[in-house]
């Protein structure tokens, strides 16, 4: 491996403010069911094997996320729709229902309690290209 080259991503920290930080991590927690690897009053971090997300507490960070889609965090799920559906039942509002994009797989949008934009992703079953109207198969993203 090369020096000096980045080998992936380890991990995403949401910063929130004092006032918002438990009803973020309770979000986070409760509501998506992710279990917390680690938690504090002030931070709690969520892994996946090397992948890591985090919320925590930062003093220069106010009120919720100005600019909700700057970022998006994308969220693997095997069933879509089975997830849509718990997540309505737990009171998540969805800016858009899941759909199936050109590349073959499924998104749903919503927010956190910050306004941050997730996006439930579905990834398509491998195997030959999805085509749409007879056009050439669109190449997955490199997520």
């Amino acid at each position: 491996m090369a020096e000096g080259v980045i080998t992936g991503l380890a991990g995403v920290l949401i910063w929130t403010e004092a006032a918002r930080f438990e009803a973020m991590a309770r979000f986070y927690r409760e509501t998506l069911g992710l279990a917390p690897r680690s938690s504090r009053s002030d931070f709690i971090n969520f892994d996946w094997g090397s992948m890591r997300l985090s919320i925590s507490v930062h003093d220069r960070v106010h009120g919720a996320a100005r600019d909700p889609l700057r970022i998006m965090i994308n969220l693997l799920v095997e069933d879509i729709r089975a997830t849509h559906t718990g997540l309505i039942g737990a009171g998540v509002a969805f800016s858009r229902p899941p759909e199936q994009e050109d590349w073959g797989g499924w998104v749903a949008s919503f927010a956190d309690p910050d306004g941050n934009t997730l996006q439930l992703m579905e990834l398509p079953p491998v195997g030959p290209p999805v085509r749409n109207r007879g056009e050439r198969a669109a190449a997955p993203p490199d997520f």
